[in-house]
């Protein structure tokens, strides 16, 4: 009797664990320390020390620190290193200047508002508020962010929202500064979130411009530590 034929070799129960590029991992590293303020502005990385804190050779390194001053986040500088840009004045009045514009219109545009736009942004003022009891300001930020950014996707514009995309990561940035120098104002951004989710379900469209425009205009003040 012919023998059975032998069974196929078991995939590797790790072939789906297996760890993204080695560029893609100090890629990641240093855009969240950098975005999370755990690399502040003025930090100077040098590729020895970035390799041994992801575990990688310096050739990735150099990888991803090409891709990170393409995107304004470092400044490369030969043979010394990488210095982590600061956010300039001049990027946090362009940053308000662009949310004002895009956010002021969506906010219009989601009145009237669906039922499912109200309750995710029911969820997302609920997981903020969530995460600012535990003090994670960086996960803090993300939601904020997503707030704001689930009510620019609503308004049906696919070119405003992948305008808005690119401004992510200066938001998260900006978002840690400002509740790092000012706690008080975690609570104040929950409570104006609940302003605006309040004007969108009441279908009052100008109060939601009006909500979204002191909200975000604060920002600037904020992070130039204008506030007193």
């Amino acid at each position: 009797m012919p023998a059975a034929p032998s069974a196929a070799p078991a995939r590797s129960s790790h072939a789906s664990l297996k760890q993204p590029p080695a560029a893609e991992r100090v890629y990641a590293h240093i855009k969240e320390a950098v975005l999370d303020r755990r690399y502040e502005g003025g930090t100077l990385l040098t590729e020895g020390g970035l390799a041994d804190a992801v575990g990688v050779s310096r050739t990735p390194v150099r990888e991803a620190l090409l891709r990170l001053e393409v995107e304004g986040l470092i400044k490369l500088y030969p043979k010394k290193g990488a210095l982590v840009l600061a956010v300039s004045a001049q990027e946090i009045k362009d940053v308000v200047e662009t949310r004002l514009l895009v956010e002021e219109f969506a906010a219009r545009k989601a009145v009237p508002a669906s039922p499912q736009l109200i309750a995710r942004l029911e969820q997302l003022l609920e997981e903020q508020r969530q995460l600012a009891e535990v003090g994670d300001l960086a996960e803090v930020a993300v939601k904020d962010r997503c707030f704001h950014a689930e009510i620019v996707k609503n308004a049906g514009n696919e070119i405003l929202s992948r305008l808005y995309d690119q401004l992510r990561d200066r938001q998260l940035r900006m978002g840690v500064a400002v509740m790092e120098a000012h706690p008080g104002r975690i609570e104040a951004n929950i409570t104006e979130h609940s302003e605006l989710l309040e004007a969108i379900r009441g279908g009052n469209a100008e109060e939601a411009a009006q909500v979204v425009r002191r909200h975000v205009s604060r920002v600037r003040v904020l992070v130039r530590g204008e506030d007193r």
